[in-house]
């Protein structure tokens, strides 16, 4: 029973902060750069990659599907933890598998991001991990 609260709760973290980032991606100014020559210069200038998008279109577009796969993968583990426990028990490397997604984030998050999805991103792995420890033993 535990480890169904703790994966649900990750999860939640999860969804919680990829919809956030979905929001702030598309409504309002949370994600514009301050200086208001960096949005101009983004606009006007194109990847090495290709000529067919900006460096500002490509930041949205990250942005929306780095929000987007937060909010998957967290409605996988909801799916999971919610309505298929026995096959977690029984499979213990798909609690495994979040835990160290969760991780990945949280290592990306003390490398690039700020303090509140490092909070977050602390949290839900402390929660996928301790659930993952649980269905194993």
């Amino acid at each position: 029973m535990l480890e169904q609260v703790l994966l649900i709760a990750g999860a939640l973290i999860f969804g919680v902060l990829g919809g956030i980032h979905l929001l702030y991606t598309f409504v309002g100014e949370k994600f514009s750069p301050r200086d208001p020559a960096t949005r101009v210069a983004m606009q006007a200038t194109h990847p090495r990659l290709t000529r067919a998008t900006t460096m500002w279109r490509a930041w949205i577009g990250f942005n929306a599907s780095h929000s987007l796969g937060a909010m998957v993968f967290a409605a996988f583990v909801l799916l999971l933890a919610g309505w298929h426990m026995d096959f977690l028990h029984s499979a213990p490397l798909f609690a495994w598998l979040a835990a160290v997604n969760a991780l990945a984030w949280l290592a990306l998050a003390v490398r690039y991001w700020f303090r509140i999805p490092l909070i977050g991103l602390a949290l839900s792995s402390a929660c996928f991990v301790l659930a993952a420890l649980r269905l194993s033993f």
